[in-house]
């Protein structure tokens, strides 16, 4: 007992002396101002160390390279230290000890260090994980699926196990910052079913987040755009967070979004016009290749002329340093841009070949197509292109990527498919959706057309190609049973070949699949309607019928889409007044909501139809929103810009015709007079109703062409007459019928309005076997001339 006490008040003197080594290790860690002092204490207590203490050693480590500055040389350091590798073999020892979110934080955490999936320390820690899956709660599944995510397993079974335990208990499920991380994760492997029950816990959930919460709404918004749903709803919903937190925002986030709403097609001007401002304050900060690119690529499409001028100015400067990919990004900005820079464009385009070889297929694409448009030329840098195209092309075998390499090739100079290509074409064909079928023979005909202008020659072989992307593509057609499906390959296609080949069988294979035709898919359908020129009166009417019955699904964005077909094909469905009555009364409640540009684009194309909702011109006709509209049509490209202006100036004269009562002026004066300076030349068939129009009526003194009337329509030929005519100007029709389109018709009815009657010349009339000869078609001129009524003018 004595020696005990004698020994005890030197222990405690001991204990005194040294505090520190005795305080909880966790404690020390959290106290580290450095990862040395971190490694010191692993390399001291290694012996001791418990599973929480290897937890929290990862943690902090991982907090103090998050505040790093130069990441990746920091990352090399930690990953290759020997107390590093000792903290690895101790989580590996540790694991099963470790509760739920350690084990996956040290998972999370040994990946950012740089940690390859193979690793056996990360090949334990999944098994592990996977073992306790099923116990894992919401926040910890997530992150474990965002390390799934990190080495690339989207499609893995596990990942699908994650999605199934995320569909079971969906209904549970309360923290929507995790559920987002899931919803992004699991979005390759889910069901529609499954999306519309995510889309709509979503809209549940919302409210209860934080509005700070930008990378939850974030997610949301990337979500949406894997499962390419442009929701309005949740869109508008999150946008309206980013707006409230943009001062917060750095460039990648703004780079990100705007990302994300190209690809939805989502246009938020107020965004666009808030983040342009961001990002031109962001130009002085950044003199780092990597970061400046970045902000060309973010602003150069937003950017006035002085901004685009000094972003390129200092890209220049900085292009020696450019990488293989920021080459390539720099040179798609220019081409949003629509840069004509040419010392520039070659500048970049000298990285591009220098790096060449290093690019995979699509970017050789995107190159491709990126030069084509900014009209670089260069018959060295096409022929190192053409070969490194046809290298990769004689080793593809994925339908896809031998449909774009194809299509790059038959962009560039002198375009031609030898045999040997063509036979790797046929042997494909049957694994080919529509998009490839279409990439393909829009490809061939590219070629045939240079073969028959400057080789004055069309091998059969092409022309039999051409005859099997046919068959095909309508076998795909009539196989199809999902609406849905067909949606996803029909919804892009466009050209000669897909017009004049497969139109008509898509429509076919649409009205077959009509009944499918629901709220979420209306607007795209009725988009590609419209956009096709084909008139289908059972399609309409489905559409018309979904809008009556559904309409308080439908989103107010979505309603310009829906009435398109109507406006732009002339065509009434059977309830037309309950139709665009509902659609018009459907705005009036949200014209707040709706950008300038969208509310011209539907003012505009309801007049085409003679809808002229008072509430909606009122909205439009003002100086506060034409104002507002100015502001927009600066971040629009130059053919946008134009159209917009186009289309506010059709709905100004149409409502100054139609609706004197609303007592709008004539504002588009100086804007038709400039747009009007040249009226154009003649083509081949006007040339012959000229001249014979001429001999009918005694001289060309008795006819004048191209003539522009009071409120700038231009008319193809006038005359003076004693005789009263009736309408038309030549072509404009629909595709499969003789129905005139709206703009047409409301061109007639102007004219009417304004003292014309309007002579139809139709071009399938004019151009029939029964006006093939010049005494027929003089006859045809008599006939349509001198067979009406009086009047003192006739417009053809």
């Amino acid at each position: 007992m004595l020696r005990l006490r004698a020994i005890c008040p030197f222990s405690w003197r001991m204990f005194q002396f040294r505090p520190f080594s005795f305080e909880p290790l966790i404690s020390q860690m959290t106290k580290s101002t450095d990862e040395e002092q971190i490694f010191d204490l692993i390399e001291k207590n290694k012996a001791i160390l418990t599973e929480e203490q290897v937890g929290c050693a990862f943690s902090m480590l991982w907090q103090f390279q998050r505040q790093k500055i130069s990441l990746l040389k920091n990352v090399e350091y930690i990953r290759e230290h020997p107390q590093f590798l000792t903290l690895q073999d101790l989580a590996t020892t540790k694991m099963e000890f470790m509760n739920d979110t350690t084990l996956v934080n040290v998972l999370y955490i040994t990946q950012q260090f740089g940690i390859k999936a193979h690793d056996p320390l990360i090949e334990a820690l999944v098994t592990e994980a996977w073992r306790r899956l099923e116990r894992f709660d919401i926040s910890v599944l997530s992150k474990f699926s965002s390390c799934l995510v990190d080495q690339h397993l989207y499609f893995s079974p596990l990942m699908g196990e994650i999605a199934d335990i995320v569909n079971r208990n969906l209904e549970s499920i309360q923290d929507l910052r995790s559920l987002s991380v899931l919803m992004v994760n699991i979005s390759s492997l889910i069901s529609q079913r499954f999306q519309e029950q995510l889309v709509n816990k979503t809209e549940l959930l919302f409210d209860t987040i934080d509005p700070s919460q930008v990378n939850t709404a974030r997610r949301i918004v990337q979500f949406l755009r894997n499962i390419k749903y442009s929701y309005y709803p949740l869109l508008e919903r999150c946008n309206q967070v980013f707006l409230s937190n943009m001062n917060h925002l750095d460039l990648d986030f703004i780079s990100k979004i705007l990302s994300l709403y190209h690809s939805l097609q989502f246009y938020n001007f107020q965004f666009f016009l808030m983040a342009k401002k961001r990002l031109t304050e962001m130009i002085p900060l950044f003199d780092h290749p990597a970061n400046f690119v970045k902000l060309l690529v973010a602003l150069g499409p937003l950017a006035g002329p002085q901004e685009k001028d000094r972003l390129k100015s200092t890209i220049l400067l900085m292009s020696e340093e450019l990488t293989s990919q920021q080459a390539l990004a720099v040179m798609e900005a220019m081409e949003e841009m629509e840069s004509r820079n040419s010392h520039l464009i070659k500048k970049i385009a000298s990285i591009l070949c220098k790096h060449l070889d290093n690019y995979k297929p699509v970017e050789l694409l995107r190159i491709t197509q990126t030069l084509i448009f900014l009209h670089f030329q260069s018959k060295d840098f096409f022929v190192k292109l053409r070969e490194l195209l046809i290298s990769y092309l004689k080793v593809s075998v994925v339908p896809s990527e031998i449909a774009l390499l194809v299509c790059a090739l038959s962009m560039l100079p002198s375009p031609h498919l030898d045999e040997a290509r063509i036979s790797q074409i046929e042997a494909v064909l049957p694994q080919c959706d529509l998009s490839d079928l279409n990439d393909f023979a829009t490809s061939v005909l590219r070629c045939i057309q240079y073969d028959h202008t400057y080789l004055d020659s069309t091998p059969g072989k092409q022309l039999k190609l051409l005859q099997k992307l046919d068959y095909h593509g309508r076998q795909r057609l009539q196989k199809c049973n999902d609406l849905n499906l067909l949606w996803k390959e029909v919804k892009s296609l466009k050209g000669d070949w897909f017009a004049h080949s497969l139109l008509e069988e898509t429509v076919v294979t649409l009205q077959r699949l009509m009944d499918e035709i629901n709220y979420m898919n209306i607007a795209g359908i009725a988009s590609f309607i419209s956009r096709s020129n084909y008139l289908s009166t059972s399609l309409l009417d489905r559409i018309a019928s979904v809008v009556v019955q559904q309409i308080e699904k439908i989103h107010p964005f979505a309603i310009l889409g829906v009435i398109l077909p109507f406006c732009a094909l002339n065509y009434d469905p059977p309830q037309r007044d309950e139709f665009f009555g509902t659609c018009i009364q459907h705005l009036n409640s949200h014209l707040s909501k709706l950008d300038p540009i969208m509310l011209v684009f539907l003012g505009s194309s309801l007049a085409t139809i003679e809808y002229f909702p008072e509430n909606l011109l009122k909205a439009i006709f003002n100086i506060k929103f034409l104002a507002k509209l100015d502001s927009q049509l600066e971040l629009l490209c130059s053919s946008l810009n134009m159209k917009v202006q186009f289309r506010l100036m059709e709905l100004n004269r149409a409502v100054c015709l139609e609706c004197p009562e609303y007592q709008i002026p004539w504002f588009h004066e100086r804007f038709c007079q400039q747009y009007n300076k040249d009226t154009g030349s003649m083509n081949g068939a006007q040339q012959q109703i000229y001249k014979m129009l001429a001999e009918v009526l005694g001289g060309i003194n008795f006819v004048k062409a191209s003539v522009l009337t009071p409120y700038y329509y231009t008319i193809g030929f006038e005359c003076i007459l004693d005789k009263r005519k009736n309408p038309l100007p030549y072509g404009t029709f629909c595709r499969n019928t003789p129905h005139l389109k709206g703009k047409s018709a409301m061109k007639k009815r102007h004219l009417e309005i304004l003292g014309y009657h309007v002579i139809q010349i139709p071009h399938f009339e004019w151009n029939s076997m029964a006006l093939s000869t010049k005494g027929a078609r003089m006859d045809y001129l008599r006939e349509r001339i001198f067979g009406a009524g009086k009047s003192d003018r006739c417009f053809y």
